[in-house]
């Protein structure tokens, strides 16, 4: 079999759930740099050498859906805008607070607030949705920049989150209600979650604590 297609191979023979070997398979080549045309060649000889065939249309989709998620999942950490929904991208908004750090500033007088949005019965959640999901995270960060239209850094989190920094003063809880008032009156599915997180001590736990809030 061809490398990162050896489970898939067992699923073909065994007859069990070939669609998500082939999102398994999607996202390892990615990692791994492969192309695009790399994965279908592959996904192709997987197949053929299972005896069966070409691959049909779901499982094509499902390895290039997967494939594409991650690569753009990569792109987004390099870049310092969000390609698709214009916000800043969660690269940006880490290197913003690794400067409040290094350049000694009171990192207790700042926060992020977080907008997250509803899971679960959701479109913008079936695999591939990832364009439908970008809108709805646009959205919030619009509304977001309405309330925050100064100097605050408004990024994307994760797949369904969005991070304002901003500065902790008398007015941030007023600004909250504002924002938290604008998202209720917003055409989602489900109600949208919305806190304000604290600032760790040290620029190494602030990357942890971004990097749970992207697995949210």
């Amino acid at each position: 079999m061809p490398h990162r297609y050896e489970a898939l191979g067992e699923a073909l023979t065994s007859g069990s759930d070939v669609l998500g070997a082939c999102a398994v398979a999607g996202e390892d080549l990615a990692r791994d740099g492969a192309s695009m045309q790399e994965a279908l060649d592959g996904l192709r000889d997987t197949w053929r050498v299972a005896g069966a065939g070409d691959p049909p249309y779901d499982a094509v989709s499902a390895l290039v859906t997967a494939w594409s998620e991650t690569t753009l999942g990569y792109l987004h950490q390099l870049s310092c805008d969000d390609p698709l929904t214009g916000l800043a991208s969660q690269a940006h908004l880490r290197s913003r607070l690794s400067e409040l750090y290094r350049l000694g500033e009171d990192v207790s007088g700042h926060a992020l607030v977080v907008v997250a949005l509803p899971l679960g019965d959701d479109p913008s959640d079936e695999a591939g949705d990832h364009f439908t999901r970008a809108m709805r995270i646009a959205r919030a960060g619009e509304l977001a920049r309405t309330v925050f239209a100064r100097d605050e850094t408004i990024a994307r989190i994760g797949m369904h989150r969005v991070g304002i920094l901003c500065r902790r003063d008398e007015v941030l809880g007023r600004r909250v209600r504002v924002l938290a008032t604008l998202l209720d009156g917003s055409p989602e599915d489900g109600p949208l979650r919305l806190w304000i997180e604290g600032l760790p001590g040290t620029d190494h736990l602030a990357g942890s604590l971004l990097d749970e809030l992207a697995r949210g």
